[in-house]
């Protein structure tokens, strides 16, 4: 399960994986910029903006 909504905010370090690397699974570790969707969960991951311009799914949040 990945984690919800309620508990990626910007300034969180995450791990995303981009569209282009489903397939492969392939994760980008980010700092979270933007929130890009609205419900509260997603089947594949809530999806985010990283300050660096990544877009991609939440996989898992790493702790500080």
């Amino acid at each position: 399960m990945f984690p919800p909504r309620s508990l990626i905010r910007p300034g969180l370090s995450v791990e995303v994986i981009q569209k282009q690397h489903q397939a492969s699974g392939q994760r980008t570790r980010g700092v979270v910029a933007a929130l890009l969707t609205n419900s509260p969960t997603h089947p594949h991951g809530i999806k985010v903006r990283l300050t660096s311009g990544v877009v991609g799914r939440v996989q898992a949040i790493i702790p500080d």
